[in-house]
């Protein structure tokens, strides 16, 4: 019993050790002997009174599939279980009102990304911070979550199994370990991308064994920075097939992707691709967020409306209800509004079935790249057809020979996107989202390897631009303090200042505040940028700060920070309403540039404080 989890506990005993001691939770210990001690039963098994298996999870979703309702899977996680809970009642309530169960996603602390062996301090100056703890799960499942609606949580990151076993000790019955393969994760964090697929395998195996609900990846995640729908779908069911070789059943696995309800017709396309070619049994459609959703909880609604109209009519087994995310994290009662604007429109949306050309031509399209890729990442000398991704396709292959290919492919450039943040994988694609909401690949700029004639290429004018000449006398550097792994902002500023003649040196995800400061100090930088959107500004800025001043640096080098600082919904008004009304000199910084911000604006501003100052004083 549980064979492969204990040698995986064993395996990797270190870093269980060093979970243990970071976040303060008792994990399984091995024995003298080589047994394991200390880990659950798998499920179904009983905990806090209530039966809880994957399975629960999987008859949700056909109960999709029978009445072509999505079932809502609303995020909410708080930092503590108290907290989580209180603010969760809020949505049980709602959905009582529709005699719905939900499946509640419980987003976990954001320094669970992060390797515990190797990053205690990065961990230890984050704590707290964008979710709820290890032992917070624990907690939370003793109060009673889970008890009628059942929960999944966050998995992601360097080291998911260790996670995973948390969830299954805590008794979690769902988790989400995707993006398993995605260019997105690739040494984001401490790891290379190698260890990061690895790991996500090892937590495949755990959640296998133990009847797991998965999230096995994502075409959310390569969404958001810019990658293709083919792509998406082709890293998608590479996942797959590592859940194929780790023994999971496909009643337990899920795929999630975006919807942009730019475009009904694309939405559907992409929704029926995926279907079509998906091993797992489940669907989980989340709105895109990366359209600069109107900063109020009640507006925005009608903004990801659009979305759910299209989860509606493209059958999806799970919906994700969002709140506005620039706010903070929101309360368990701004997402029982979003989950009533959400069945709102589930409710009053006509179940009908739309048949037009244009749909199975752009699913063709996003099939057809998707089979480029996998052949290109498999090595095979002829084309794969979708009939031929079989679990006995999968099984022909031994496990870590499919993860060598993966880790091969994503280093070098056969599976790319324009933001990947993999520190040691290739670059090289460029996209551009079209007016009908599709994203191409720009002529010239298609991943490595793969024939042409199976990519879809923009035929809107798009200049790449070739890199600008450092003109500007000023250098910045920029990076996101504590595990925090949100990068598009970031590149988005980085690029800005590129484009007007910078210099800058970036240090991509999860940074020490000292860490920025010495790097400034070394590359003599006039201006440094920070950034964090799990509200740690407070504390991480100041560092900053204070270690430029421990160098001699801080007099001379503009220091202006982004991101959201406060990290609670019901904490944005007050803590803006303090940068209005007293500036940002609690922050440590010289300006801060918060969601919403114009690029430009930011390098306008280092322009007049930084740029015209060295200018004057030649």
């Amino acid at each position: 019993m549980q064979k492969k989890t204990k040698e995986i506990i064993i395996a990797d005993q270190e870093r269980v050790r060093a979970y243990e001691k970071v976040f303060k939770v008792p994990m399984p210990q091995v024995t003298k002997d080589g047994d394991v001690t200390g880990l659950p039963d798998p499920y179904p098994r009983v905990v806090a009174g209530v039966e809880r298996s994957g399975y629960r999870i999987w008859e949700l979703a056909q109960k999709a599939e029978q009445t072509g309702i999505p079932v809502m899977n609303p995020i909410l996680g708080r930092n503590s279980a108290e907290e989580t809970y209180k603010e969760s009642l809020d949505m049980y309530k709602m959905a009582e009102q529709f005699n719905e169960t939900i499946f509640q996603f419980v987003h976990s602390e954001a320094t669970r990304h992060i390797d515990p062996l190797n990053g205690a301090e990065l961990i230890e100056q984050s704590r707290g911070k964008g979710g709820i703890t290890p032992a917070g799960e624990r907690e939370l499942v003793q109060l009673g979550g889970g008890s009628k609606h059942p929960m999944r949580i966050n998995a992601t990151g360097d080291t998911p199994h260790l996670s995973i076993i948390n969830a299954l000790i805590a008794g979690f019955d769902g988790t989400d370990i995707g993006p398993v393969i995605h260019v997105h994760f690739g040494g984001r964090g401490i790891h290379d991308y190698k260890t990061k697929v690895l790991n996500g395998y090892r937590a495949l195996q755990i959640c296998a064994e133990n009847k797991i609900f998965v999230q096995t990846d994502s075409h959310k995640h390569l969404n958001n920075i810019g990658g293709t729908d083919g792509m998406a779908l082709a890293m998608c069911l590479l996942a797959e097939g590592l859940a194929v070789l780790a023994g999971l059943p496909k009643e337990l696995s899920g795929l999630q992707m975006n919807v942009a309800g730019i475009n009904l017709l694309a939405d559907l396309a992409a929704m029926r691709a995926f279907k079509e070619m998906m091993w797992s049994d489940s669907l989980i459609v989340v709105p895109e967020t990366f359209q600069n959703p109107p900063a109020d909880l009640i507006v925005e609604q009608a903004h990801f409306a659009r979305m759910a109209v299209s989860a509606r009519l493209g059958k999806a087994n799970f919906y994700r209800p969002k709140a506005a995310e620039s706010v903070g994290i929101p309360t368990g009662a701004s997402m029982a509004k979003a989950m009533w604007a959400s069945y709102n429109v589930f409710a009053n949306t006509a179940d009908i079935d739309i048949q037009n050309a244009a749909i199975d031509a752009r699913k063709e399209e996003i099939i057809a790249e998707a089979m480029a890729v996998l052949s290109a990442v498999l090595g095979r000398d002829g084309m794969l057809a979708p009939q031929d991704i079989t679990p006995n396709f999968w099984r022909s292959y031994g496990d870590e020979e499919l993860i060598d290919l993966i880790v091969s492919a994503g280093k070098n450039g056969i599976m790319d996107s324009p933001r990947a943040g993999g520190w040691d994988l290739k670059r090289g694609v460029r996209t551009h989202r079209d007016k009908d909401g599709i994203r191409r690949y720009v002529p010239g700029y298609g991943p490595t390897s793969i024939d042409e004639q199976y990519l879809t290429f923009t035929s809107e004018p798009v200049q790449v631009e070739k890199p600008a000449e450092i003109s500007k006398k000023t250098k910045v550097v920029l990076a996101t303090v504590g595990a925090d792994a949100h990068v598009v902002g970031i590149n988005t500023i980085r690029e800005a200042f590129e484009k007007d003649g910078y210099e800058v040196i970036y240090l991509r995800g999860m940074n020490l505040p000292e860490t920025v400061a010495e790097v400034a100090a070394e590359a003599k930088a006039q201006v440094v940028g920070v950034t964090n959107l799990l509200g740690l500004g407070t504390a991480l800025y100041p560092r900053v700060s204070a270690r430029m001043e421990e160098l001699g640096i801080r007099a001379e080098t503009a220091l202006i920070s982004g991101g959201r600082i406060a990290e609670k919904e019901e904490e944005h008004a007050a803590v803006n309403q303090k940068i209005e009304q007293e500036g940002t000199g609690f922050l440590g910084v010289d300006a801060h540039f918060g969601p919403g911000t114009e690029p430009a604006d930011v390098v306008q501003w280092v322009y007049e404080h930084a740029e015209q100052v060295a200018g004057k004083s030649e």
